[in-house]
């Protein structure tokens, strides 16, 4: 194992207090996250930086290490080793480079005080992208197509049917920051918008000018496209059902780019097999998807291998994101995409 590499003392930078910044990626990921000079801006927050390698890091290695460096900041990301227990003394804030924050740090942490945020906002615009496509894709037939004609030399006929997504009648489950850049990508289309989130009122859906849906079988019944978004919690594993998916009407377009397992997948999957709806899947219970699930080779099913966002090269928006809230933090500043326990508690 390689020894961590530290860097030559700090010039003078925006703070002159004295504390240390622990960097735990993989080179990719800095490649990816801060590409370009912004790997210099971290070394030049003028504070002493040592830089760890997480793809050669084992649990016990990376105790040793995390107390050994003893910082009061720590840059983590997808690779970093989860966070033991027991924390080193100095440790304050976690910049957490990536989304979900469950398999790094525990609820005990932030209860006992550890500050910390994720790419917060930063990235919802790839995400809402990515449903954006599974939909078009859903309506226009793209997956047929692209197996059809690439195997088979398909043509259209006078019979073939293909649908467009303006004028639609569209339902989002879950009103969270990927719901918003969704909403404002749809706009353009001149779509009906329907969103179905405990945490919307009429009040609050006449405001942002959507219709507040207050049901499941009213979201699955009462719009041409449905996308789910909701987090990942108890309260909705598994919680859209068979009877929730027979609502869609015939031609329908479901999209989930959240999380799979609020879905009963193999509901889902009997109903795609019938062939009267579309279906687009980013995301899946199990990951990766298995190469013999039931949803492959399906011509009404859009596939892809969870990658709506962050795209490799939009990344660095997660970057930049991590960059302003280590300023912040140095500089005593409010920061973005703080995680609370509120929002450790619905997070997925």
């Amino acid at each position: 194992m390689s020894e961590p590499i530290i860097d030559t003392p700090p010039t003078p930078g925006i703070t002159a207090r004295s504390t240390s910044i622990l960097q735990c990626l993989t080179p990719l990921e800095i490649s990816e996250f801060l590409p370009g000079a912004m790997a210099q801006d971290i070394a030049s927050l003028g504070a002493p930086l040592t830089s760890l390698n997480s793809d050669e890091l084992d649990v016990s290695t990376w105790d040793a290490k995390l107390h050994e460096t003893n910082p009061e900041i720590l840059i983590a990301c997808w690779s970093t080793p989860r966070l033991p227990e027991k924390l080193p003394a100095n440790l304050r804030y976690v910049c957490y480079m990536a989304g979900s924050i469950k398999k790094l740090v525990q609820r005990e942490h932030i209860a006992r005080g550890l500050q910390i945020t994720n790419w917060g906002h930063s990235i919802s615009r790839t995400v809402a992208e990515g449903a954006l496509l599974h939909v078009l894709s859903c309506l226009r037939g793209a997956s047929h197509w692209a197996i059809e004609m690439h195997l088979n030399g398909a043509w259209k006929t006078r019979q073939t049917r293909t649908a467009s997504l303006f004028g639609r009648r569209v339902g989002i489950r879950g009103y969270g920051r990927v719901s918003h850049a969704l909403i404002n990508l749809l706009r353009p289309f001149g779509c009906d918008i329907g969103v179905f989130a405990p945490d919307l009122d009429d009040q609050r859906a006449a405001q942002d000018n959507v219709r507040n849906v207050t049901s499941l079988d009213e979201l699955m019944s009462g719009h041409d496209v449905v996308v789910e978004l909701a987090p990942l919690i108890p309260q909705t594993e598994r919680s859209i059902k068979e009877e929730h998916l027979r609502l869609l009407k015939p031609g329908a377009v479901f999209v989930n780019v959240g999380r799979g397992a609020t879905v009963d997948e193999d509901a889902l999957e009997r109903i795609a097999r019938e062939g009267n709806i579309f279906v687009g899947l980013d995301v899946f219970s199990d990951e990766p998807l298995p190469s013999d699930s039931g949803f492959r080779g399906l011509s009404n099913v859009s596939l892809s291998p969870h990658l709506a966002g962050p795209t490799s090269d939009r990344r660095r928006d997660a970057g930049e994101n991590g960059l302003r809230n280590l300023k912040a933090y140095l500089s005593g500043q409010p920061m973005q995409g703080v995680i609370t326990l509120d929002v450790y508690d619905h997070s997925t």
